[in-house]
């Protein structure tokens, strides 16, 4: 059962929020990861290395970008459950400043410091 106190409709308003960020970033990142030009007689050797690096980070920023949706999209299934704000480790209630802090969060703070050690 959910968080007694906690105001599941902001957490789900908030958390699609969320997720329309991440798909219109998604729209507009996409062309940086495209593949690089080879052919050196077009661009430079620097130019290159330069747009390789970016396309390499636009890559990076796409995988954290899904990874992040992933989890959003936990966070909403977990709401729809009834499970929203309880820990899935130990079942005790996540602590409401630690969901206001970030509302995917999986684990109370007690079995993430478990974690970390």
């Amino acid at each position: 059962m959910t968080h007694p106190t906690l105001d599941i409709e902001h957490f789900r308003e908030r958390l699609l929020s969320l997720r329309d960020d991440i798909l219109q970033i998604e729209a507009t990142g996409d062309e940086a990861a495209q593949t690089v030009e080879l052919d050196q007689s077009k661009i430079g050797r620097v130019s290159r290395m330069d747009a390789l690096q970016h396309q390499a980070m636009a890559k990076e920023s796409q995988q954290r970008r899904q990874l992040r949706k992933q989890r959003i999209e936990s966070a909403l299934q977990r709401i729809a459950a009834q499970t929203f704000g309880m820990c899935i480790r130990c079942e005790e209630d996540i602590h409401p400043k630690r969901l206001a802090f970030d509302p995917t969060v999986l684990l109370c703070i007690d079995c993430a410091n478990h974690d970390e050690r």
